[in-house]
């Protein structure tokens, strides 16, 4: 009889190991169904006309947004509403764009996200003559330089001359914005120019100190804003551009639409996070019309707000991105997910898998019990159903298979415990079969112990052969 000891019995380890170590792997698999694949290495942002604020602050955007390795692409368009057009259309490779708040409004937001607020681009209305202007009904019958096809301002202007009653014949609406409208009210070819955008921008800083240019106070703001929520009346002070030109000569009420950042849903998280932290770099400074910090805000915008952008402006930078350098911090965040199955699954298991295995051994041993029981139940309940050499036989049998198990060394004890239990049946066997041949000769003195008193004892038989 050859007996393998082994520290660990290889099939029960597969038997028990498989098992776990295949509900594992599920776990991490489905798992991986929700990390996020890793961040692009390329931005693309549509910007704006030439010389616009959009591309002033793209170009701010540019470095800040590099420095984390990623290429930074600006795509000049006509301005905020062909910004909007880009990205609908998924031929365009556009993943964000400046919007101009109220472009976007009422329309079918779905595919698109947005950001967040970033700063206020008021409406300027700047006119030539002797005539103080203040509400844009006056501007009817003139010739207005209004903004350029696809552009937020002349969605904006075309909007607020139809509620003035200034926008049908005679007035005339001329498709120039920017440097070129401003060029065209300086050589007399229109009457009053719109634009928008921050103060500092170049047509209209160049506005405020052209000589006979005029800013038009909007006596309309409140109502404007009642109208269009997505307009904020503001004040430009007295003195606010040029102290010392006293530039304006008075304060000047305006009315203006937020500029925002919107993006196709389907943006990486990561880049969303760069391009607030960056944002906030940018449009976070006080200005004309802003608190320190006040910009990138989730106020006033036109299409869903991203859960990303929703957990930056309620926690700030994620934990991670505050110490680690942005490829770690996204490496890791990414697989943080696998912690899920890893604590779930594979520690719990682990710390069983010993239980596991050594009910697996222990069972190889214990099932033998069973036969042993029934075999003994069935000897005791009958013992003369079978002669006494069969069930002997049994035992014999039972204990050559019980020989065959391949037990580790460590439960060596069970084994050798099982064969003692088998012999300790087997020798109940043999002394149950010897018992009634040792009990003959005293059977006369038992009988006669057994005599009820005052009546002989019954006779002797006489003994034979």
């Amino acid at each position: 009889m050859r007996f393998r000891l082994r520290e660990i019995h290889l099939r029960d380890a597969l038997v028990v190991g498989v098992p776990v170590i295949a509900l594992i792997a599920a776990g991490f698999w489905y798992a991986a169904q929700f990390i996020k694949p890793a961040p692009p290495s390329r931005l693309v942002i549509a910007t704006g006309g030439e010389g616009g604020a959009y591309q002033r602050f793209a170009a701010a955007y540019k470095p800040l947004i590099e420095a984390y390795g990623i290429e930074f692409v600006e795509v000049p368009t006509a301005g905020a509403v062909d910004n909007l057009a880009r990205l609908r259309d998924r031929t365009k490779e556009i993943d964000v764009a400046f919007m101009q708040g109220g472009i976007g409004a009422g329309d079918d937001a779905s595919g698109l996200v947005s950001l967040g607020s970033i700063y206020f681009e008021p409406l300027w209305v700047f006119y030539g003559g002797a005539e103080v202007l203040d509400n844009l009904t006056q501007l009817k019958g003139r010739r207005i330089a209004i903004g350029a096809e696809g552009s937020g301002t002349r969605k904006l202007g075309l909007e607020l001359l139809e509620a003035s009653g200034a926008a049908a014949a005679p007035t005339r609406l001329l498709p120039l914005g920017g440097l070129e409208a401003v060029e065209a009210l300086k050589a007399g070819k229109v009457d009053a120019i719109f634009l928008v955008g921050s103060a500092n921008v170049g047509a209209v800083w160049v506005s405020f100190f052209t000589p006979g240019f005029r800013l038009m106070s909007m006596a309309h703001a409140d109502a404007f804003v009642r109208r269009w929520p997505f307009l904020s009346k503001l004040v430009l002070p007295r003195g606010a551009i040029d102290l010392v030109r006293d530039i304006p000569a008075r304060d000047v009420t305006l009315v203006a639409p937020v500029a925002s950042l919107v993006a196709r849903e389907d943006i990486h998280p990561a880049l969303i996070d760069i391009l607030l932290q960056t944002a906030a770099e940018v449009h976070g400074e006080p200005g004309l019309f802003q608190r320190a910090g006040e910009f990138p805000n989730a106020r006033q915008v036109d299409f869903p707000l991203s859960a990303e952008a929703q957990r930056f402006y309620q926690s700030g930078r994620r934990f991670l991105q505050r110490y680690l350098p942005f490829w770690a911090a996204t490496l890791v965040d990414r697989l943080l997910v696998l912690l899920i199955p890893l604590f779930a699954l594979a520690i719990p298991l682990s710390r069983i898998l010993p239980s596991l295995y050594n009910w697996q051994v222990r069972s190889r041993v214990y099932r033998w019990y069973g036969q042993l029981k029934f075999l003994e139940e069935s000897w005791r309940s009958d013992p003369a159903a079978r002669p006494r050499e069969d069930w002997l036989k049994d035992i014999d049998e039972l204990e050559t298979r019980v020989n065959r198990i391949r037990t580790p060394l460590a439960f060596s004890n069970q084994f050798y415990i099982l064969r003692e239990h088998i012999g300790l049946v087997r020798r109940n066997m043999a002394r149950a079969g010897e018992a009634p041949a040792a009990a003959a000769p005293g059977r006369d003195a038992t009988a006669a112990q057994s005599a009820p008193s005052g009546q002989p004892a019954p006779p002797a038989q006489p003994a034979t052969g």
